[in-house]
């Protein structure tokens, strides 16, 4: 079991928006945040850029009625604190996570990974074999973009940025990325401010700046990410795409589903990037009437078996 940290939930989360107890541990020397609610079959909830764990409130409040939902934030998102020298790169994210698995003692677990929340939560999968027993992906990537233009103008461009966001107060990223993530919805300004609260300092906002630039400078990760995907294609995997997405395209949609032979993808349309948050009734219901198709092909099996 996790030796759990003593930490304080900042007032200015509201209960109304996100009614679930926050836990917090010690992750080599991290205070990560998380929530784990409802029992049942564990799904463990990892979020993009430049969000955390808030991102999948709706989504967690309607499955923990049959379902185990763990969310973390990784060091320096939402409401975790990284120790000192912690440079916010996705390879030392997926060591945060793997690390998070190991705390938790998860076993049977299926992963719930949109945006960087795809690759690094692969990242953990790889690294911990047995424990993940299925996929869901979400406007997601999972291989070296560096020469894909579509990806190469966006990190550069983001990540040009990176200064003006992290030292002066305009928290650019989350004005820009959230509103633009949600086409079936408005953000609500007390939405905005949860996700503004969560960088609200130049140290915080060091977190979320530095990830657009590693689109392209982690390209070792990413192709030790890709190399380790043979031994999980085997896995059954859900992919729920936001097709109205400007970030990930029905091309990055494609290789997963020709990655994931064992996949059910389903298209909510008008949806972008943070599909879960801009249409979290359709997110859940593609993740319950999945999960009811496993359980019916394997029970077919088990009688099979008889």
């Amino acid at each position: 079991m996790a030796d759990t940290t003593k930490s304080v939930r900042p007032a200015w989360v509201d209960d109304s928006l996100f009614p679930f107890e926050s836990r917090f541990v010690d992750i080599d020397g991290h205070t990560v945040h998380y929530v784990d609610e409802g029992s049942g079959p564990t799904l463990l909830f990892l979020h993009g850029n430049p969000t955390w764990s808030f991102l999948w409130r709706d989504v967690i409040r309607a499955l923990r009625e049959d379902f185990r939902c763990i969310a973390l934030d990784y060091p320096g998102f939402g409401l975790s604190t990284p120790k000192p020298g912690y440079r916010y790169l996705p390879e030392e994210h997926a060591d945060v996570v793997t690390g998070f698995v190991d705390a938790l003692g998860l076993d049977g677990a299926t992963l719930v990974g949109q945006d960087w929340g795809g690759p690094i939560g692969l990242a953990a999968v790889q690294r911990r074999p047995g424990v993940f027993d299925r996929l869901v992906l979400a406007n997601t990537w999972a291989w070296p973009v560096n020469g894909v233009l579509h990806f190469e103008a966006f990190s550069r461009t983001a990540g040009g940025l990176r200064s003006a966001s992290w030292s002066d107060g305009s928290n650019f990223l989350v004005n820009a990325f959230i509103p633009t993530g949600h086409r079936k919805r408005k953000p609500t300004a007390a939405e905005m401010t949860h996700y503004r609260r969560a960088l609200d300092t130049p140290e915080r906002r060091q977190a979320s700046a530095v990830l657009p630039g590693r689109v392209l400078a982690s390209r070792a990760f990413f192709a030790e990410v890709e190399a380790g995907l043979a031994d999980l294609a085997h896995l059954p995997t859900l992919i729920v795409w936001g097709d109205a997405d400007i970030a990930f395209r029905p091309h990055e949609r494609e290789r997963l589903e020709a990655t994931f032979i064992d996949h059910k993808t389903v298209i909510v349309e008008g949806a972008s990037t943070y599909v879960e948050s801009d249409a979290p009734e359709e997110f859940v219901a593609a993740i319950r009437d999945w999960a009811a198709t496993q359980r019916t092909d394997e029970s077919r099996v088990g009688e099979r078996d008889l």
